[in-house]
């Protein structure tokens, strides 16, 4: 067993303890907890932010991040409301929309990988930039009135108690866990992430690769709007404003490097089961939102420190052995 592995299995068994902890006390707050319906509910309030927070998985493991996700889902729901507010057939809104997210992650992705520029900055000016477009579509109005059938995608069950949403996720879960785990570009992804001289070296495309990913995160945000829009019937200018803070804390809390080249997929699903436990717990506990966020903000701070800390400490533990 690697240092590597070592490290993100003690990471995922305390992210593992932490969650029996958790769920221990809001069973302790509330006899309903375990229904059904509350589970399912705990996750349909923040079903597109986890969804993102999968293919983000991905951007991150590579060695980069994409802070335009939140401002792609909102533009990508507000193209779907323009249109179908100027008369469009609602399929062909959703499919102008979901192209809207993949031109935006292309445009993210040419910068990136063509250009040479940084994601933190290409897709800082991305939050801006695609933000802004989607106030101009729809100003400050917001749009409702879409046919049953699409708001039923984001609020209604379709196969027993589970919701179109979360079947999005549990199947893109599998797709992106065999890709990551399973798969020549999982080990690609890997490789770019430890060192980007390296996986040329590799024989790896890396320009090809990073274009791919980021096409793919607008195309994933972009459904993930749609999904949104659908769950509160309407749309506005502001659709999914700020939600790229929770969508990297999942992604950093499950063990993900912010550095890239290590994580894991089972660690950001058990960092999903724990922030949105924690969540419902302060909601039992009728903690405000804006702590609720200060909360997600601290966890965001100390998946990052955390880990490193750790890592210097074993490396400082290691030189006195030898």
């Amino acid at each position: 067993m690697t240092a590597v592995q070592s490290r993100l299995m003690s990471w995922e068994g305390l992210l593992l303890a932490l969650l029996v902890v958790i769920v221990a006390i809001n069973i302790g707050y509330s006899p309903y907890y375990l229904g059904v319906e509350n589970i399912v509910n705990l996750f349909q309030l923040s079903i597109e932010k986890i969804i993102v927070a999968l293919v983000m998985t991905l951007i991150i493991i590579s060695g980069e991040i994409d802070l335009s996700v939140a401002s792609i889902m909102g533009l990508a729901a507000c193209v779907m409301a323009w249109l179908f507010q100027l008369g469009l057939p609602m399929p062909l809104c959703l499919l102008a929309a979901i192209l809207i997210g993949a031109f935006c992650g292309a445009f993210n992705g040419f910068w990136v990988a063509y250009v040479g520029l940084p994601s933190l900055a290409v897709t800082l000016a991305g939050l801006i930039g695609f933000r802004g477009v989607a106030r101009i579509f729809l100003e400050d109005r917001a749009i409702g009135g879409y046919p049953a059938w699409f708001n039923s995608l984001g609020q209604q069950p379709i196969f027993g108690p589970l919701t179109f949403s979360i079947i999005v996720f549990i199947l893109l879960f599998a797709v992106i866990g065999i890709a990551l785990h399973g798969s020549a570009l999982g080990r690609y992804i890997y490789v770019m992430g430890n060192g980007i001289e390296a996986a040329r070296y590799s024989g790896v495309n890396v320009k090809r690769v990073k274009l791919m990913l980021f096409t793919a995160s607008g195309v994933v945000a972009a459904i993930a709007g749609l999904l949104y829009a659908a769950r509160l019937g309407s749309v506005r200018g502001d659709t999914a404003f700020g939600f790229e803070l929770d969508i990297i804390t999942i992604v950093l809390l499950g063990g993900v490097s912010i550095f890239g080249g290590s994580g894991s997929l089972l660690g950001v699903g058990l960092s999903i089961f724990l922030i949105l436990n924690l969540r419902n717990g302060m909601g039992l506990a009728n903690i405000t939102g804006n702590t609720q966020t200060s909360v997600i903000g601290a966890l965001l701070i100390l998946s990052v420190l955390v880990p490193n800390i750790v890592q210097s400490t074993l490396k400082r533990l290691k030189g006195r052995e030898t």
